[in-house]
């Protein structure tokens, strides 16, 4: 039992070794990269919902339209 046990924490530790390796091949972006992206991907996402909701509310008025004709 003790052996296996031994087995399983050698692996693990190799796995930890393996995972901080990788982790150190990361190359991490800039706050300023980091940023930019974050404020064009809400003003995008902003902008869509906006559009999004026009063409809603354009298709509605439309089907209300041709309902109460």
């Amino acid at each position: 039992m003790a052996e296996q046990n031994n087995g399983i924490t050698q692996k693990g530790k190799g796995w930890f070794k393996g995972l901080k390796s990788e982790f150190k091949k990361i190359v991490w972006e800039s706050r300023e990269d980091v940023t930019r992206e974050t404020i064009a991907v809400v003003l995008i996402s902003l902008v869509l919902g906006i559009l999004i909701t026009l063409i809603d509310s354009a298709l509605q008025l439309g089907i209300d339209k041709l309902i109460s004709w």
